[in-house]
């Protein structure tokens, strides 16, 4: 196997016509230049180099080798330029996949903090609800996911998979009722407190992604009953503008609520409480690549900053 070391004494004995010429450019000793192109030869099959006189002169099988080397070491020289400029941070991506109000929320603050501090490392975004975002991160879609669990109800199937992942936790935040602002239980809210979920079971629903509308059917039955549910859309300002029409009532997150600015309709407290952990998924050996490392750290803050302005 030629090796780029090998390659870079050939050109210095090339450039100089002697070893120790060479030597002296490459700051070793004539006999570590010796040494080297012997095993250059060795690896080539063939002389690389005959004597003439007090110069060393190139056979043609070197002077082919040295017209090659050329382009080897420059090309592996910007190779190592470009992996130290993104172990430096000055150049890399990170692409990142995120659910709706993952993406208005906690995402714009990170990803600004991100150009301000690292204006070289490339950021991009994508939207996916889990578990379809899980699976991206494992297919090398992307670096870095947003995901969320529910922490009423059992782990499913894709979410125990997560052992295989790195898991930064962001935040927990809770489900808050959506109710038009003349709604008996938003009077009642306002006097009483939190309102039960079970007296919501003539209501008509407005449901979201497949994952939280199974959730919400679920989190029903265990009230007792199960939702009619005449609405879904993944787009929070519509579940609100349904909800302030007067066409249903719904349940949303309390972060979902910071990128929303609702319009005739009351936020209510529910019992039981509903509350889901919001991550930040990424494979193991990615969460040592410096700009992905620093992408995690910038979501955790602004997510610490999203949660106190709950």
């Amino acid at each position: 196997m030629i090796e780029a070391r090998h390659l870079r004494v050939l050109r210095a004995v090339s450039r100089s016509g002697s070893f120790s010429a060479a030597a002296r450019e490459l700051g070793c000793t004539q006999p570590a230049v010796s040494q080297q192109m012997k095993a250059l030869e060795q690896s080539a099959g063939t002389p690389l180099l005959i004597r003439a006189g007090r110069e060393m002169r190139l056979t043609e099988a070197g002077e082919a080798l040295t017209r090659h080397a050329a382009g080897i070491l420059a090309g592996l020289t910007a190779a190592e330029e470009e992996v130290a400029a993104i172990a430096g941070l000055r150049a890399g991506r990170v692409r990142m996949v995120s659910f709706p109000s993952g993406s208005s929320t906690i995402v714009p603050a990170a990803v600004a903090e991100m150009r301000t501090a690292h204006p070289g490392t490339q950021v991009s975004l994508e939207e996916a609800e889990p578990p379809q975002s899980v699976e991206m991160v494992r297919g090398g879609d992307c670096e870095v996911a947003l995901a969320f669990r529910y922490l009423d109800v059992p782990a499913e199937p894709a979410e125990t998979e997560w052992g295989d992942l790195v898991v930064r936790p962001l935040l927990t935040d809770r489900l808050v009722g959506l109710v038009p602002t003349g709604h008996r239980l938003a009077r009642a809210a306002a006097e009483r407190g939190p309102v039960e979920i079970a007296q919501l079971a003539d209501e008509q629903w407005i449901a979201g992604c497949p994952r939280c509308r199974r959730h919400l059917v679920e989190v029903c039955e265990d009230a007792g009953f199960t939702p009619r549910i005449d609405f879904a859309t993944d787009d929070y300002p519509a579940v609100a503008g349904l909800v302030g029409a007067g066409l249903g009532v719904a349940m949303l997150p309390e972060l979902a609520l910071q990128s929303v600015r609702p319009k005739g309709i009351a936020v209510v407290e529910t019992a039981p409480a509903v509350r889901r952990e919001v991550v930040a998924l990424t494979l193991p050996d990615l969460e040592h690549v410096p700009a992905v490392n620093a992408m995690l750290t910038h979501l955790e803050t602004a997510a610490a900053r999203a949660l106190a302005a709950l």
